[in-house]
């Protein structure tokens, strides 16, 4: 069984620390407790590990946020993946900072990277993993708080919550998505 899993964030050293980049963190984290690394790959950093019998290929698309649909496209139809391996991990700022919430289906929330994918995929129907940012900010100044570093509270907190972001997305590939939702959800 093979899936894609996908980290969201935007290319680029200015990017690295930001709220928007949770995605690609997680993968980082998911990808060094695989013992496999990213290489450049068609509109991706990509990776490939297998965990329990499963096959993964990680992708951090470098379309940048508002086009990540393209390389999620792309990827699962090079690799011939069923839109039900597919999981999509990306930041959220209706959840509390740190807090995890998979769903198997949804809106975008306003969340352009989503937005793009469910564009491009024609469907809602798709899991997500979406990690907590907290919503620290005044009116108007959302894009400024997601591009934004973490706080030093919550930088000393992100390697645990990395950790159990992983942890969330090999229980999706091993046990499936609704017992993950139990395991995970709001943990």
């Amino acid at each position: 069984m093979k899936y894609l899993i996908v980290g969201l964030g935007n290319p680029g050293s200015e990017y690295v620390e930001t709220r928007h980049n949770v995605g690609f963190k997680v993968l980082d984290e998911l990808a060094a407790e695989l013992s496999t690394s990213f290489s450049l790959d068609k509109a991706a950093f990509r990776a490939e590990a297998k965990y329990k019998g499963r096959q993964l290929i990680l992708i951090k698309p470098i379309t940048y946020m508002n086009l990540s649909g393209k390389a999620v496209n792309y990827w699962l139809q090079t690799e011939k993946i069923p839109i039900g391996n597919l999981l999509v991990i990306t930041d959220d700022i209706a959840l509390p900072y740190g807090t995890l919430r998979m769903k198997g289906k949804g809106s975008d929330g306003g969340h352009n990277g989503l937005k793009d994918i469910q564009a491009l995929l024609k469907t809602q129907e798709y899991a997500r993993l979406r990690f907590g940012v907290g919503s620290d900010f005044t009116q108007g100044r959302q894009a400024d708080y997601v591009l934004g570093e973490w706080k030093s509270d919550e930088k000393l907190a992100l390697p645990e919550r990395l950790q159990a972001a992983a942890s969330a997305v090999k229980s999706f590939v091993f046990d499936g998505l609704s017992m993950a939702m139990t395991n995970w959800n709001n943990k």
